[in-house]
């Protein structure tokens, strides 16, 4: 590609900080792995955290904590990565989706209350691609209903809604540190939480069992091996020390592309909303409603063949063939996700994207357009 969708950025400071781990006899259960989830509790404000191997393990981990298994219903959005659902099916539980807001793409909290039943045991929004609007209220509905929060905020590491960070609504949360995030440690994620509880039994899981005081044979329940290595937080303690760059890097790169486009009349473009202050996960352009499905694919193809990384963002999970197989949903049970993912174009989105490259996305997304 002429210009990625995705890139990490990452500098000598953290490619040191692996060389010193890979130095010491310390690559995995040492003391990198503690420092990064003291550096997580102090960014985000919450009293535990545990590094794991990605955020879908800290999804898993935490549903299984919470005692949510068989004949539990967990209420969320079919507007996410795959990972969300499947957490909740992987210990045996039913997603219920909840169809989304059409200005921000999150759950619409409008909707949530007539998804509630006597087997709703919690609720799980997801803040996508960094926007945690609309999730005061979404804890409001929780409180009145007496569920849990557990907060997928996988893709909104540095955001805040009305000053509050994302991370700190939930009584679980997570993020995930693939490298198209806005920190990365190679593969990973981290579990957050104030609950003692949670904690200690999520520590066990993540280390096949282990308790803090059985010794390496002693395993107390059935667990796994969910474990990020020191050579990863190495790594994750130096991109977390950036973030704050990385923020205003994207924010940056985020108003580019907003100027740029803004007297598109074929696109909408996203922004902030009140109250938010995002740090942009992605940048996802949507078509406007005369477009086709295969009017954006042949936009998106254009762009690529022209070397410009792009994507189709999201593809409702409740379409997805296995999803239609186990639960019977079909085309039209949620017409906002659908109507949304049909015409969505994720435009190349990293810290280091200039300005110019900017404008050459630009110019290419213009031409796709009008060759449709």
């Amino acid at each position: 590609m002429k210009i990625n969708l995705s890139s990490p950025d990452v500098t000598e400071a953290e490619i040191q900080a692996v060389c010193d781990v890979l130095r010491t006899p310390n690559l995995s259960l040492g003391p990198k792995v503690p420092e990064f989830e003291h550096a997580f509790c102090d960014y985000i404000g919450k009293k535990h955290a545990l590094a794991v191997n990605s955020g879908t393990s800290a999804l898993f981990i935490s549903l299984v904590a919470l005692g949510i298994g068989p004949g539990d219903e967990v209420i969320t959005t079919p507007f996410t990565f795959i990972a969300t659902s499947n957490s909740i099916m992987m210990v045996g539980a039913k997603p219920v989706f909840v169809d989304i807001d059409p200005v921000n793409y999150n759950i619409d909290p409008e909707k949530i209350e007539a998804a509630i039943t006597d087997k709703t045991k919690a609720i799980m929004p997801v803040e996508v691609f960094g926007n945690p609007a609309n999730f005061d209220k979404i804890c409001e509905i929780a409180d009145r209903h007496n569920l849990v929060v557990i907060e997928d905020s996988c893709e909104a590491l540095g955001s805040c809604l009305n000053g509050k960070k994302a991370g700190t609504f939930g009584k679980v949360s997570f993020f995930a540190f693939y490298p198209n995030k806005q920190m990365t440690t190679g593969e990973g994620g981290i579990l957050l939480t104030d609950d003692e509880e949670v904690v200690e039994h999520c520590s066990a899981l993540r280390n096949q069992g282990r308790g803090r005081n059985t010794g390496w044979l002693g395993h107390q329940v059935l667990g796994y091996n969910f474990r990020l290595s020191d050579i990863n937080c190495a790594m994750g303690i130096v991109q977390l020390s950036r973030i704050e760059e990385f923020k205003a890097k994207r924010k940056q790169v985020a108003k580019w592309y907003q100027e740029e486009l803004a007297n598109e009349a074929n696109l909408i473009v996203p922004e902030e909303g009140p109250g938010v202050d995002m740090n942009w996960f992605v940048f996802v352009v949507r078509l406007t409603d005369q477009f086709t499905t295969q009017q954006r694919d042949a936009v998106l193809t254009y762009m690529c063949e022209a070397g410009i990384g792009c994507s189709n963002y999201f593809v409702p999970v409740h379409l997805q063939p296995f999803m239609r197989e186990k639960f019977g949903f079909k085309q039209g049970d949620f017409p906002v996700t659908e109507h949304i993912g049909e015409r969505t174009i994720a435009l190349p989105f990293y810290n280091n994207l200039s300005q110019e490259q900017v404008k050459i996305v630009r110019d290419e997304l213009k031409a796709a357009i009008s060759k449709i």
